[in-house]
């Protein structure tokens, strides 16, 4: 496994070559941001921004999604996937905000993984994007990315490789690591196809270095 040098190392050419890296979830506010995030489980964030665009332009408050139905609701966001229960979580989360939190969404990550279908992955995105509380959310390119570079282990839950990013990873820097390994998993490091020949950290990549010796 890597050093906390080597992890630096890795994440200092993430930032060179992607210094623009952010969330790609365009949202206006925290409570719009949960929503978005809610939504992008196992889901493009193209495809939530394609459908959040008009989303948020009807509903602007948790009042807003709990004076339609259910089904209507449901239609708005029915091309995204497993929108039906998506859909239940959204209005359920929109009434805990009104009954426990006044309408505002909570700013840390335990109160926020109180709300219905928010995990810890979203509350980490939330608290860090929205609230800029030091946070390190794993999803599928950060652990990919992670284990591929052998910053952890193949077999670490979601959870192990967030505590070993924790440790390896000043905190200061938690919330930009997340997004520079999103994108370079997103566009560089893919599930399928990965660059490996054009990049930088094959030199240090056990992943990478196998890959190209099957080619």
């Amino acid at each position: 496994m890597l050093s906390k040098k080597q992890v630096q190392y890795c994440l200092d050419v993430m930032r060179e070559m992607f210094p623009e890296a952010k969330c790609e979830l365009n949202h206006d506010n925290p409570f719009e941001l949960v929503i978005a995030v809610l939504l992008s489980a196992q889901c493009t964030d193209t495809l939530v921004n394609k459908v959040t665009k008009e989303l948020f332009q009807k509903y602007k408050e948790p009042e807003d999604y709990l004076a339609v139905s259910l089904e209507e609701l449901q239609q708005d966001i029915r091309s995204i996937g497993l929108y039906r229960n998506k859909a239940k979580n959204i209005r359920k989360l929109c009434q805990m905000l009104i009954d426990d939190y006044n309408g505002e969404v909570p700013r840390t990550r335990e109160e926020l993984m109180k709300l219905a279908g928010v995990g810890r992955k979203t509350a980490n995105v939330v608290a860090s994007v929205a609230f800029n509380e030091p946070a390190i959310a794993v999803d599928t390119h950060v652990e990919r990315v992670s284990k591929r570079l052998a910053i952890c282990r193949w077999k670490d839950s979601v959870l192990e490789v967030e505590h070993t990013l924790m440790r390896k990873v000043p905190k200061e820097e938690w919330s930009q690591t997340h997004h520079r390994m999103i994108f370079f998993g997103r566009y560089h490091c893919r599930a399928k196809n990965p660059n490996c020949p054009e990049c930088p950290l094959l030199d240090i990549c056990r992943e990478g270095q196998k890959r190209m010796k099957n080619k």
